[in-house]
């Protein structure tokens, strides 16, 4: 995601700093960032002068003092509420006083995070999605601290970089992923049960709902682990059966089956 957001706003026009734990992941994900704009040149989407015009615009760094002078910070690590809020308590500490802190979360409480800091007024949500440069969606999350003022920025920040922002209150999964995960899970329950396979259920739902995937390839992109968390954090707040994760996903994380990114998930992509 970090990536994606990075390559969508600089091929927006802003100057990027992208920070990551080590130089050497800053990199890596400034290749990859670079690796998909030269996929649009050979596309002929974009053009070979502004596809490094787009890379001029991003610095690389481990350095989290390098974001001292930012208007914007848009928050993308793991998706675990106690490391978010160590690194907005950092980011509070670093940034002027002007700089908004966003996180990019899918589902947890911005609010926690809002309380981290001495600037409860300038912290929400700007979620995108995955991927970032191809999804049009954005959803703005306004904790009950926020300020008109800072999602005013924020859905302007967003509508420059070319989205449809949709704004949302501060409650577990917003809009997008508290009516999808309950299919999703669903899904996995129907597999579980033996109703039919992964790529059956998969075909269905493309065909059936006219879905551009199933919810198993999607759920291999998201990631299990990402997957489950979601879950989790889902029924922690609503205590809806429909948001308790199934045990076979559960078991899948054990395994380390993360989908895409470990090479296996519900599909194989060792191939």
């Amino acid at each position: 995601m970090g990536s994606g957001i990075a390559e969508t706003a600089a091929v927006n026009g802003f100057d990027v700093v992208l920070r990551s734990r080590s130089q050497s992941t800053a990199d890596a994900t400034v290749a990859a960032l670079e690796k998909s704009l030269n996929r649009q040149v050979d596309k002929g989407k974009k053009t070979e002068a502004e596809r490094d015009e787009a890379l001029a615009r991003v610095t690389a760094t481990s350095d989290l003092a390098a974001l001292k002078d930012v208007d914007l910070v848009i928050e993308s690590v793991v998706e675990d509420l106690a490391v978010k809020k160590v690194l907005f308590n950092e980011l509070d500490r670093i940034t002027a006083d002007h700089t908004i802190l966003a996180t990019n979360t899918s589902t947890l409480p911005v609010i926690e995070l809002a309380m981290q800091t001495g600037r409860p007024d300038k912290v929400c949500g700007v979620h995108f999605f995955n991927p970032a440069p191809v999804m049009a969606l954005v959803e703005l999350v306004k904790p009950l601290t926020a300020s008109d003022e800072t999602i005013a920025s924020a859905r302007q920040f967003a509508e420059a970089c070319g989205k449809t922002p949709v704004e949302v209150k501060d409650q577990a999964g917003f809009i997008v992923n508290a009516l999808l995960f309950p299919y999703l899970n669903n899904a996995v329950r129907l597999y579980e049960q033996g109703v039919a396979s992964v790529e059956d259920i998969d075909t269905a739902m493309k065909g059936g709902c006219g879905f551009p995937m199933g919810p198993f390839a999607l759920l291999d992109l998201v990631g299990l682990d990402t997957s489950l968390a979601i879950l989790d954090a889902l029924y922690d707040e609503y205590r809806d059966p429909n948001y308790a994760a199934v045990p076979l996903l559960r078991r899948m994380v054990s395994a380390e089956l993360f989908g895409r990114k470990s090479g296996q998930g519900f599909l194989d992509y060792r191939k």
